[in-house]
This record gives structure tokens, sequence and C-alpha cells, in this order.
């Protein structure tokens, strides 16, 4: 089992951002959460399998996600 830390940057706060992470979580079979930072990112954490993380992070940088994305950064735990 893999971990990751991931700090996604952009209008991610207040738009839905993290329950739509909770579920996206859940529907790759991921345990984590997404926490609100008070600098307005937010913090996604997960553990599972290697490719359901790198289907999480697609998912982040992707365009289905709420709010406007600007950068993602991954820090392997």
């Amino acid at each position: 089992m893999d971990n990751i830390t991931v700090l996604v940057f952009g209008q991610v706060q207040g738009v839905g951002f993290r329950w739509a992470t909770g579920r996206q979580l859940d529907a790759l079979g991921l345990a984590g959460e997404a926490e609100n930072l008070h600098d307005g990112s937010v913090r996604v954490t997960a553990s599972g399998d290697r490719e359901a993380l790198q289907a999480l992070v697609d998912w982040l940088e992707g365009p289905m996600t709420p709010g406007r994305v600007r950068a993602v950064r991954v820090v392997e735990d």
C-alpha cells in the first residue's frame, strides 16, 4: 500500500471540492481525506494501490474537479 499527499491550489474552497474528492477517493477504493488549508489550498491525503493513487492525481489535474485548479503538487509519503 502506498501513500501520497497532494496539495491543490486555485479556487478550490467553497465549491464542493472536498466533497467531490471524497467521492472520488471512495470510487477508487482509496482511504483518505481532503482538508482546507489557511492559504486557500486543499491538502488531499490518500493511501491505497499505486494505480488508484495515480488515477486520483489525474482526476485532480483534470477538467472534472469542482472550482478552478491552478496547480497540483504531489508529495510522496
